[in-house]
């Protein structure tokens, strides 16, 4: 092979315009790559000629090549010794560009040869040689290698070492190749390392950027090796490496700009590392870094100093700071401000700020600021136990003469540093008074103060209420009162009450409510926006309701609300207080408005009130539901600019809505006037949402008739989809599915699911929901378009061409055979859809286009997993099962066109897994009859044709009989269980009381330790071997519709089959005897049938 051939052709595979040469070239070169020398080729390329493009082209080509052809997973695909060998050493002498893609194709082979299967054992002394003969390195004054190549290539080594190999080990040893690395490479690499060190430090001026290069490239190499393992051959060396970075940490600048071509960038992501290092080394190797803490400390506690000055850092430097911070906190352990909020109020409130609310905060552990590293460290100081605090001078002299058992506990009872310490220096700070708020000191001091609160929750939570109570009074609260205060305070404190939910008592709930709620009507200054103000306040009261703060929420809202001056409340002001939530929910409510983005987070609590406040909202739903689908009807498709996300929280409040009426409908023994009030709530509820769709819906389809280009909304779906459940169960009649436009809507509905592509961005629940009560209400009334759709004459808007259940069932043969977390309800859905609606003559086609469409789905999802059984299998071949029993030749033609021998495969998984051996088993009497009667439709098509094998036929008819049997077991326990009602409840109420025994048990348990939860974690990596993804588990246990089936009579379809058997057993088939043994204990008429 020319090497001149591979070249042109990688020309033009690159530089090329014209698309057929470039599709010729590619071609070409997978054609070449079959041949064993076109690797060589490729590394010849790379390393030679004065084209860069060309070497960069090749290198590129190759770690792709790599990346396809090398399996680490199978011992027998070896890269021969010449390769490897000449990999390394173009390796050591490419220039940069080529390096990082060489470097990449390197990992790759490493980790098939050396990491896992040990093959390359000679690339640990040729990576040493080639170290010590670097241009930087070795004395001798020619050498070819850069020692920065060199370095590099070590780097690719040792980083898959930073994890753990075998996470199923729960104290995994150092790999030996690792020991290796270390013994041979990185101990004489860290004496070279101090020497260089040292330099740099003595001289100010710096070393150069190729030394500053080879510093952070050890630094890497070192945090990777010690991330995990600590290998021996480092130990003794580590206290000279702790020093050599202290020495860097201690040359750090942070009043030096940042520039790219400066070395003390470099310097900076070299002390990064280096903190990286010690998190590393304090978090993993204590014992063997413990002595080197007071050090440690000292160098951090110098870096945190530039703190105060943090608005003049740039991110590196803060990022460094941050990390310093997480050091110290490690060790107990075993912004700028006022810019961003006027630049970038989202950016302030993410990391100042951070609430539930993912709109507020985005997410909320990526917050690495100094701020939030030092609020964790005070955390952490504040819940660390001081030293023993005596009553008296002379409690020590007095304790040492008292026996060692009877010390007094109050002489030397030890208090934790948060009231010895923490709090006490925070007491010093006083709240900025009206005179004083101008003096910008005392404000940011203040601030301060109000962030180191937020980060003592645990500690506060540890201490008595009227702690709390004092502190919220006397150091948040006062806040609220100042008549003119900087915004950010107010927002702080804010923040810090939310953070305190879980700490405050019912007491103060009139207090804390009334400032909150002053601060969400918090207008904008002249030339401050006040928008984090009022987001943090709702965030704090969506904290406050999620942990059920208050018991008397509702009246102590409607004193606070009632004397709140709010212009839009005038029509719920009485001579009275209001003995419901209306203010609030009305308050909130008037704040929305659409073309402000604030409105999401006002949505978002919205949705907060009502699923904390149940039935205490239930009465204002219908009015709230019915205000904002007026609003959004009007602005779905409006030219008004209306941030996206608003419309979708919109959504997603009412849906909240709809789902929380429908949980309160009163019970079959309710009053007749609290049934009426809510039937009449759910028909007003019906009316709004039914326009609502129309609009988002139905409107666009006109706009399409008359020549505009709107779209109905494709968004949402899941919230419309609750929304359009909620206008079903409203319906009494027919004539209500005429006025709420049912059949239009469920139309497009359908139509947009057919298309579903949303599956791992969002919940799918309501979906399937509304596909069961479609079908329910088509079998009830019959809805237009449902089975078949009528082509309407023209002039008509543009529709689907698939009826309703078509699409549906599009929807559903999607789910099946694409995503395992959808597979149970969706196969639930298709006995539903076979079975529930009437078909008829005209109809039956229909049908029959749906199970095909379901068979080949589930088939083709169950072969994907048939190697080992599992959970998923059930759901499965149930599906095959009901599709088999309505067309069983048109299933079998299927199944033996999809793989040769397609429907032995699925009667021999059937039938295994209606054995007692399959777990989980079938549990529902519908599965189990479902599987009787397909057992014995699939029995007597094998009696029929005795050639389709005999050991099939016999485990269908074990299987048969072992099914039989448990749908008798399960009728009787059906039957005992509706004798013994009573009994079952009262033994519901004791198992009730063991878990209330449980859970106070469960309160008492020990803090895991680091050897139980490694062992914990490798049985959960065990368990990851053996893990299929199969959905939710609550869909387990459903029962299933079938239809005419469910009528059928198992018994007088079971009963000839087992006349039969007496045939088989002459012809010489053999039946298990132990399940011969329990269907005769459960049927002893069949006694004559096995009597030999």
């Amino acid at each position: 092979m020319e090497v001149a051939q591979i070249a042109r052709l990688l020309s033009d595979t690159t530089l090329s315009s014209d698309g057929v040469a470039v599709q010729a070239a590619t071609q070409a070169l997978d054609r070449l790559s079959l041949l064993p020398q076109f690797p060589f080729s490729l590394l010849s390329i790379s390393s030679g000629g004065e084209d860069h493009g060309l070497r960069v082209a090749a290198a590129a080509y190759l770690k792709n090549f790599a990346r396809r052809n090398i399996d680490a997973q199978n011992p027998n695909s070896q890269v021969i010794k010449e390769f490897k060998d000449q990999l390394l050493t173009t390796l050591l002498g490419a220039d940069p560009p080529v390096l990082k893609l060489l470097v990449d194709a390197f990992r790759i082979v490493v980790d098939a040869e050396f990491v896992r299967h040990e093959f390359w054992r000679e690339l640990v002394p040729d990576l040493r040689s080639a170290i010590q003969n670097s241009n930087l390195f070795s004395s001798s004054g020619n050498c070819q290698w850069q020692t920065i190549n060199a370095l590099a290539v070590l780097h690719a080594l040792v980083r898959p070492f930073q994890y753990f190999l075998n996470p199923k080990v729960a104290k995994e040893p150092v790999p030996p190749q690792l020991e290796l690395i270390a013994k041979e490479i990185l101990v004489p690499l860290l004496v070279i390392f101090n020497h260089l060190v040292e330099k740099a430090i003595s001289t100010p001026d710096g070393v150069g950027l190729e030394l500053e290069k080879v510093f952070l490239i050890v630094c890497k190499c070192m945090h990777f090796t010690v991330r995990s393992h600590m290998p021996s051959a480092l130990i003794p060396h580590l206290p000279l490496f702790v020093r050599n970075l202290i020495g860097l940490l201690g040359s750090l600048r942070f009043d030096h700009g940042v520039n790219p071509e400066d070395g003390h960038l470099m310097r900076l992501k070299i002390g990064k590392r280096s903190l990286l290092i010690f998190c590393a080394l304090v978090s993993r190797h204590r014992k063997y870094s413990d002595k080197l803490m007071p050090d440690v400390i000292h160098c951090v506690l110098n870096i945190v100093k530039f703190s105060t000055d943090i608005s003049k850092l740039d991110f590196l430097s803060e990022r460094i700071i941050s990390l310093a911070f997480d050091v110290t906190s490690h060790i107990l352990e075993t912004g700028p401000d006022i810019s961003e909020w006027e630049d970038d109020a989202e950016e302030y409130i993410r990391k100042n700020l951070p609430s539930e609310l993912d709109e507020i905060s985005g997410w909320r552990e990526d917050l690495f600021t100094a701020r939030k590293s030092a609020m964790n460290l005070l955390g952490i100081i504040s819940m660390s136990k001081g030293p023993p605090m005596g009553s008296s001078t002379n409690g020590s002299s007095a304790s040492s003469k008292r026996k060692k058992g009877a010390k007094n506990k109050r002489s030397n009872q030890r208090f934790c540093m948060g009231e010895l310490l923490v709090f006490p220096y925070l007491s010093k700070f006083p709240i900025p008074a009206d005179a004083s708020v101008s003096n910008s000191r005392n404000a940011h001091n203040y601030f301060g103060v109000l962030m180191a609160y937020g980060g003592l929750q645990d500690f506060l939570r540890d201490q008595k209420p009227e702690h709390v109570i004092n502190l919220v009074r006397t150091r948040l609260l006062p806040l609220y009162e100042i008549s003119v205060i900087p915004p950010y305070l107010v927002a702080s404190a804010n923040w810090v009450v939310g953070e305190l939910a879980s700490c405050l008592t019912e007491e103060m709930s009139e207090e804390v409510y009334s400032s909150l709620l002053k601060a969400l009507a918090m207008p904008d200054k002249e030339d401050t926006s006040c928008y984090p103000v009022r987001v943090s306040a709702a965030g704090a009261i969506a904290e406050l309701l999620e942990v059920d703060f208050l018991s008397n929420l509702l009246n102590v809202l409607c004193c606070i609300l009632y004397t709140f001056s709010v212009s839009d409340l005038h029509s719920f002001q009485n001579d009275y207080l209001p003995p419901d939530w209306s203010p609030l929910l009305q308050a909130v409510i008037s704040r929305i408005k659409l073309e402000d983005e604030e409105s999401c987070i006002l949505f978002q609590l919205l949705s907060s009130i009502v699923e904390a406040g149940e039935e205490n909202v239930a009465d204002h739903i219908p009015f709230m539901v019915s205000s904002l689908a007026g609003v959004l009807s009007k602005c779905v498709h409006s030219s008004t600019e209306i941030h996206p996300q608003v419309i979708e929280r919109g959504f997603a409040a009412i849906a909240v809505m709809a789902k929380s009426w429908e949980n309160l409908m009163p019970g079959e023994e309710g009053e007749t006037e609290s049934s009426d009030k809510w039937a009449a709530g759910r028909d007003t509820m019906s009316r709004a949402l039914s326009e609502l769709l129309q609009q988002a819906w139905l409107s666009p389809m006109h706009e399409l008739e008359q020549g505009g280009g709107i779209s109905s909304i494709a968004t949402c779906l899941d919230d419309l989809s609750t929304l359009l459940w909620s206008i079903m169960l409203s319906v009494r009649g027919i004539n209500m599915i005429h006025q709420l436009k049912l059949s239009e809507l469920l139309s497009v509905w359908a139509n947009l699911i057919s298309d579903w592509h949303a599956w791992e961005e969002s919940e799918d629940l309501s979906v399937f929901d509304c596909i069961k009560e479609a079908v329910t209400l088509h079998h009830k009334y019959g809805l237009k378009d449902f089975i078949i759709r009528k082509t309407p004459c023209p002039p008509a808007p543009p529709v689907s061409q698939h009826s309703i259940i078509e699409n549906i069932g599009a929807f559903v043969s999607e789910a099946i055979s694409q995503y395992p977390s959808a597979t149970r309800r969706a196969c639930l859905c298709v006995h539903m859809l076979l079975h529930v609606p009437n078909y008829s003559s005209e109809t039956e086609d229909a049908k029959q286009s749906l199970a095909i469409a379901f068979v080949q789905a589930a088939f083709s999802r169950f072969r994907e997993i048939q190697s080992k059984p599992s959970s998923l299998w059930k759901p499965l071949l149930l599906v095959i099962s009901s599709c088999y029993l309505c067309y069983p030749d048109t299933v079998v033609s299927i199944l033996e066109k999809d793989v040769e021998g397609g429907f032995t495969i699925w009667a021999s998984a059937l039938s295994f897994a209606c054995s007692r051996s399959f777990e989980p088993g079938l549990s529902a009497k519908s599965e189990i009859k479902l599987a009787v009667m397909t057992l014995a439709k699939v029995i007597e098509s094998l009696l029929e044709k005795p050639s389709s094998g005999s050991i099939l036929l016999r485990d269908c008819c074990n299987s048969l009989m072992e099914a039989v049997v448990q749908l008798k077991e399960v009728q009787d326990e059906m039957e005992e269980d509706t004798e013994n009602d009573e009994e079952a409840d009262e033994n519901e109420e004791d198992e009730d009381d063991g878990d209330d025994i449980d859970e106070d048990s469960e309160g008492e348990e020990q803090e895991e330790t680091e050897e139980e939860f490694l062992e914990r974690y490798a049985k959960a990596a065990a368990a990851l071997d053996d893990f299929v993804e199969e959905g939710d588990e609550d869909d387990q246990d459903h029962e299933i519709e079938l239809g005419v089936f469910e009528a059928a009579d198992e018994r007088a379809v079971v009963s000839p089959l087992i006349n039969r058997f007496r045939h088989l057993l002459i012809q010489g088939y053999t039946l298990s005897p132990e399940i011969v043994g329990r269907f005769l204990n459960a049927f002893p008429e069949f006694n004559f049938v096995f009597q030999q």
